[in-house]
This record gives C-alpha cells, structure tokens and sequence, in this order.
C-alpha cells in the first residue's frame, strides 16, 4: 500500500508527453536538413540536443525543479517553429500536452491524498 501511495501520476503522465516529444523532436531534424535547408551540424545539434533533453528531464521528475525544465523544452519546441513552421503547431500541441498532464496530475494527487487520508481516519 505504501508503493502505491508513493507513485505519482503527475511524473508519470509528464515524462510519458516529453518521452513522446523526444520522438517528435527526433523526427525534425531530417526534416531541418530536407526541408528548411540547415546545415546538417545545425539540424543535428538543435533536433538531438532537445530530443535527449526530453529523455533526461522525464527521468528527473522526481525533483520538483525539473518541472520548470519541462516548461523550458515546451518553449523550445514552440520556438523552434522559426526553423520548421509546422514546429509552430505541434510544439504547441505538445506544450497543451504537458500543461495538461502537469494540472491534472497535480489534481489527482490532491485527491489521492484527501482519499488516503480519509481511508486512514477510518481505520
């Protein structure tokens, strides 16, 4: 029981969206180099960096500061528009993602932890 009061569904739902956007961001730097003409070094240093950031700030969920790390790549992915313009769109997309997945988990932390400490009154 005490597993299960420990697991948090706000870190969850966050690094599934940025462990989705890690793909998302991959996936642009073939198309920084097909499509909008950057240098290779330029795609590939921009598209790699924000994608392993992704991976690196899911597992750093634990701490609460890496949530404004997560902020930070949502900016970026939005910003990176400026290079790719469907970047405009789908970093927007993944920006709602992860504002939602971080309120809602927040929100039902907060009920999970009136519920258990409701349930541990009774008994």
């Amino acid at each position: 029981m005490t597993e299960e009061r420990e697991r948090s569904p706000r870190r969850g739902m966050c690094a599934a969206v940025l462990s989705l956007e890690a793909i998302a961001l991959g996936l642009t730097t073939p198309v920084m180099i097909a499509v909008s003409d950057v240098a290779t070094g330029t795609a590939l240093g921009i598209g790699l960096t924000l994608m392993c950031a992704c991976i690196i700030v899911a597992g750093l969920l634990r701490r609460p500061w890496a949530y404004g790390l997560g902020w930070a790549i949502q900016v970026a992915a939005i910003t990176l528009g400026f290079v790719v313009g469907i970047m405009w769109v789908l970093g927007g997309i993944f920006a709602l993602l992860w504002g939602m997945a971080d309120f809602l988990g927040r929100k039902i932390e907060r009920e999970r932890a009136a519920a258990f400490a409701a349930y541990d009154a009774q008994h």
